[in-house]
């Protein structure tokens, strides 16, 4: 599977951005999807993840309400709607993809596949 996330840019405090991944998966709808982010001298965490039908969603603390994670499997791509952005919002977004064979959800390691990444800065 490759993952290719575009739409990062520059933006000021309290705006908004949309990231998108494209999939190349025929079987992209199988996938549970995630994104994480990386900033410079911290790890990658986890932001928000989407089960393969779109009904489940899960988000990090700091991003809840905030950020919505959706995905259309027509179109193999998974979204991050992110608003009310924060100058801590600045890192690289990644998206990732996963097979659904349990275990956590929230864990990098328990993602087989990995974009190149987008880089998001929220200018205060």
């Amino acid at each position: 599977v490759q993952l290719q996330a575009s739409g990062g840019g520059l933006v000021q405090a309290g705006g908004y951005l949309r990231i998108s991944c494209a999939a190349s998966a025929r079987t992209f709808s199988m996938y549970i999807m995630g994104w994480f982010r990386q900033a410079p001298g911290k790890e990658r965490e986890f932001v928000a993840a989407v089960n393969w039908s779109g009904v489940l969603t899960y988000y990090a603390d700091f991003v809840k309400g905030r950020f919505t994670i959706s995905r259309d499997n027509a179109k193999n791509t998974v979204y991050l709607q992110m608003n009310s952005l924060k100058p801590e919002d600045t890192a690289v977004y990644y998206c990732a993809a996963r097979i659904p064979t349990g275990g956590s959800w929230y864990g990098p390691g328990q993602y087989d596949y990995w974009g190149q990444g987008t880089q998001v800065t929220v200018s205060s």
